[in-house]
C-alpha cells in the first residue's frame, strides 16, 4: 500500500494510474477503523480497478471541540488493517494540508441541513461537504463508498454531487452490525460494558418497526418506538423518525422508499441507526 500526506504528489500519482486506463475507488474516513469501513473498501475492490483510503479527522464538522479531540486517532492499527485488506493507496494529510487559513465555504443544501442530524447539529454538514469536495477534488474518484449507517449525510454528498455536477458516482453500502445488532461504529469504544447492552435497544426497535411496519399506524408506530428507547435505562433519546427515504421529509402514503432513523445518547456517546423499512 502507498502511503500520501501531500495532496499534490497523490493526485499525480492518480493521474499517471487514470492515464493508463485504471479506474479509481475511494472510501473516505476519519480512521479509528473497523469491519463496517473495511466492507466499503471490499466494494470499491470489486468495482474499481484502485481503491484509495482516506483518514482525515476533519476539524469543521464537529459542533463540539471536546468531541473533536476526543475523536480516536489509531493510526498505526488504522495501516495496518487497511494493509492487510489489500487498500492499494492511503491519504493521511495533516489540518495544513487540507485547509488553508480561514476558508469560507457555504452550500445551499436547502432542508435537509436542518433536519435530523442537521438540527441537533448545526453547521456540521458544511464542514462534511467542505472537505469531501476537498478529497473529491485531489482523488478525483470514479466511485465513492459511503455507508448507509450516515444515512442522511450519503443523500447531503448525493446533493452536492448534483448542485456542482462532480463527474463521481456515489454508492452507498449497508450498515455491517455486531452479532448482537449493534451497528459498527468508530464511537462504539467509548461505551461501557452497561452501555453497550444498553445501547441494543437502537437496533432492537428499529427492528421490531420493520417488522409490525404498517403505512396507515406510522405516528402511533413512532410513538410506540420513542417509548421504547426512553424506557431502557442510560438511554437518552434525542429523535426517532419514520422518512421519506429520498428526502427525509415525514414518512406517506406516497413514499416509495420509507427509513426509519434514529439518534441518541447512550451514557456520554451519541449513537446513531436507520434501517430501510421499505425500498
Amino acid at each position: 500500500m502507498k502511503i500520501f500526506d501531500n495532496k499534490q504528489n497523490l493526485s499525480n500519482y492518480l493521474n499517471e494510474l487514470r492515464n493508463n486506463g485504471k479506474s479509481i475507488g475511494f472510501v473516505p474516513t476519519m480512521g479509528a477503523l473497523h469491519q463496517g469501513h473495511l466492507s466499503l473498501l471490499a466494494q470499491s475492490q470489486q468495482q474499481t480497478d484502485v481503491s484509495v483510503c482516506s483518514i482525515f479527522v476533519n476539524p469543521t464538522q464537529f459542533n463540539d471541540p471536546k468531541d473533536l479531540e476526543k475523536y480516536p486517532r489509531p493510526i498505526e492499527s488504522d495501516i495496518q488493517k487497511l494493509e492487510q485488506a489489500g487498500c492499494d493507496i492511503l491519504f493521511n494529510p495533516e489540518v495544513n494540508e487540507m485547509y488553508a487559513g480561514n476558508e469560507q465555504w457555504h452550500l445551499d443544501l436547502d432542508e435537509l441541513e436542518a433536519l435530523l442530524e442537521g438540527k441537533f447539529r448545526p453547521g456540521h454538514y458544511q464542514g462534511v461537504t467542505q472537505v469531501v469536495f476537498k478529497l473529491f477534488d485531489i482523488v478525483k474518484p470514479d466511485m465513492a463508498f459511503f455507508g448507509q449507517k450516515d444515512y442522511q449525510q450519503v443523500l447531503v454528498i448525493q446533493k452536492m454531487i448534483d448542485l456542482l455536477h462532480l463527474p463521481v458516482k456515489l454508492v452507498m453500502c449497508p450498515i455491517l452490525r455486531e452479532t448482537d445488532g449493534l451497528a459498527m461504529s468508530s464511537r462504539n469504544i467509548h461505551l461501557s460494558a452497561d452501555d453497550r447492552k444498553h445501547a441494543l435497544v437502537l437496533s432492537r426497535t428499529l427492528n421490531w418497526l420493520k417488522q409490525n411496519f404498517d403505512l396507515s399506524q406510522i405516528a402511533s408506530l413512532t410513538k410506540q418506538c420513542e417509548d421504547f428507547i426512553k424506557a431502557e435505562p442510560g438511554v437518552q433519546l434525542e429523535y426517532f423518525e419514520v422518512a421519506n427515504g429520498k428526502n427525509l421529509r415525514n414518512a406517506d402514503q406516497g413514499s416509495k422508499q420509507i427509513v426509519a432513523l434514529v439518534a441518541a445518547k447512550v451514557g456520554n456517546t451519541r449513537l446513531i441507526d436507520n434501517m430501510i423499512i421499505r425500498d
